[in-house]
């Protein structure tokens, strides 16, 4: 594939990313529907409804170029939703599945704001304000919507912290205690 033009490495990176958007909106659904934490799952559902408004931008930005946005797939993303299939398909304590999922999505968003990035500034060069505003937009949604994931990871760390292992701290206080126990029983029997 030949690249002549900016307005031409634009035109494939803008189907690349009109791809990676249409199959996330079929991915979100179902990463939803794995979730245990209603918040996840709140999560998924409301970028989901971004994500169909992400596509709606890309095809404004379509018909203003003149470009029709069908015909490339987007192979990062067909990756990445694979990756996310695994954590959806996966056995577990439901927390660590949900922080699988979380990791997974959190891929996704990472790839997207490089992609969102990327086509702002060749719109910034480009000189089209109206366009970078509109990617602008969405770059925002997708940083906000990496941030909710980080939070939410945040929240579910803590309540698997320790499960199937105790931290040292709590180790340190059971010898303490048991040590203690076991002085007790040496002075009473040396009593009797």
């Amino acid at each position: 594939m030949k690249i002549a033009s900016l307005e031409e490495l634009f035109e494939d990176q803008i189907k690349d990313l009109y791809s990676a958007e249409a199959q996330l909106v079929k991915a979100l659904p179902k990463m939803a529907k794995a979730a245990s934490s209603d918040e996840l799952r709140e999560a998924f559902a409301s970028h989901l409804e971004e994500t169909k408004e992400h596509v709606e931008r890309l095809n404004k930005i379509g018909e203003a170029l003149g470009i029709k946005l069908t015909g490339k797939k987007c192979k990062g993303m067909e990756g990445l939703v694979e990756e996310g299939k695994e954590g959806m398909n996966a056995d577990g304590q439901e927390e660590l599945l949900d922080l699988t999922l979380i990791a997974a999505a959190q891929r996704v968003e990472h790839y997207e704001i490089s992609a969102y990035g990327s086509l702002r500034a060749a719109a910034e060069a480009m000189n089209n304000s109206e366009i970078v505003d509109l990617l602008q937009q969405t770059l925002d949604e997708e940083s906000a919507a990496d941030e909710k994931l980080t939070t939410i990871a945040q929240e579910i760390y803590p309540s698997i912290q320790g499960e199937g292992e105790s931290s040292a701290e709590d180790e340190a206080e059971q010898e303490e205690g048991a040590s203690r126990s076991n002085g007790k029983k040496s002075r009473s029997k040396a009593k009797r």
